[in-house]
């Protein structure tokens, strides 16, 4: 049970928990209606391109019933395909994340711990739209189970849950979550991302060449359900850094070791990756999400504030060397985090390792 201290002498601020889970739903509002959108725009772009006048399926019979057409022109269109997709996959990961936090508070004999519904969103935003409803609820599971409850709950983590799931899910069902996944769904077509294509070296890999930046920009390409837009993004990371909710030294710290890592890849021989400029690293894959809402947890990222900027700093620097070094794994995004997730207490404490020396010598002098 949460009490309010409100006489004196107590400090009194209306900012707690339960207010930073509330402005990081409305940071990702944005990201949601991409998802909806882009998510059944993409569909009917596929539909038109085949010739298809009906969708397969379920969401087929609903779209008829419906009488909303698959005009990929049409904004509700979009939404409702878009929306047949999404919504099924949220309620299945909800439903799952609900099961495992109730079953470890009964067990510990307390009430369910706060945060469930942001982590389900964000692990729901980050999934390919054509993954098997049983693998995101196995995702799920082991990323609330392995990354957070077993560490005792929301706080005491040591690595996010929403990327610990999605780790999981990318080694163990590679073919669902990587190159030749589906990110356009439509049943029987495939149609990899951007970045997917210049991993397989294929003569059209330079898909975005041929594709106008600022397409990428607002997101209306192929990929996650809420990670394409890096318009949303940035309309989120406004929320959060406006509420102080996340930090900007960490966001300031990715963007700069993107930009300057990909520089130096910019002079250095390779594949097509080498020279992609870092406007085209902010907009593929999922860079601007992962930079605002993943890497921006305080619970598993540095704690000082030198420490935000080194930690950022190297997300970013390791997102780009991922991508140009890894084919097998072009985003890189998630497991960068991860990788700075891991790095975090060791940076916080060379950190303040460093005060200490520094406060001492200033002592003696």
């Amino acid at each position: 049970m949460r009490v309010v201290t409100r006489p004196a002498p107590h400090i009194r601020d209306a900012f707690n928990l339960a207010a930073a889970l509330r402005w990081q739903l409305i940071a990702l509002a944005p990201c949601v209606a991409m998802a909806l959108y882009n998510t059944g725009l993409q569909a009917n772009l596929t539909l038109e391109r085949l010739k298809l006048e009906v969708a397969p399926g379920w969401r087929g019979d609903v779209i008829q019933a419906l009488g909303v057409g698959l005009d990929p022109l049409s904004f509700v269109a979009a939404v409702i395909h878009g929306a047949l997709y999404f919504l099924p996959i949220l309620i299945t990961v909800g439903v799952t994340g609900a099961f495992w936090s109730w079953a470890f508070a009964t067990a510990r004999h307390r009430p369910p711990g706060q945060g469930l519904a942001v982590l389900v969103l964000l692990f729901a935003l980050v999934l390919p739209p054509a993954l098997p409803l049983w693998q995101a609820a196995l995702g799920i599971s082991f990323g609330l189970v392995v990354g957070r409850e077993i560490f005792g709950g929301i706080g005491k983590n040591v690595l996010n849950p929403v990327l610990v799931g999605v780790a999981f899910l990318y080694v163990t069902y590679p073919a669902q979550m990587t190159i030749e996944s589906s990110w356009v769904m439509v049943d029987a077509f495939s149609e990899p991302t951007y970045l997917s294509l210049g991993a397989l070296q294929r003569p059209e890999a330079l898909a975005w060449v041929a594709t106008p930046w600022e397409l990428s920009f607002l997101g209306l390409v192929p990929g996650a359900f809420g990670t394409t837009s890096t318009v949303a993004c940035i309309l989120g990371a406004g929320v959060l850094l406006y509420t102080r909710t996340a930090s900007a030294r960490v966001i300031t710290g990715v963007l700069l070791g993107m930009v300057l890592t990909s520089i130096l890849s910019n002079n250095l021989p390779g594949d097509a990756y080498f020279s992609l400029s870092f406007h085209w690293h902010l907009t593929l894959g999922s860079f601007a999400f992962g930079a605002v809402f993943l890497a921006t947890d305080q619970t598993t990222s540095a704690m000082t504030d030198t420490g935000r900027w080194i930690y950022g700093f190297l997300i970013g620097a390791l997102v780009v060397l991922f991508r140009v070094a890894n084919g097998h794994h072009p985003d890189g995004v998630m497991f960068a985090i991860l990788m700075g997730n891991i790095a975090a207490p060791l940076i916080d404490s060379l950190v303040v390792r460093a005060n200490i020396r520094r406060r001492a010598r200033r002592h003696v002098d």
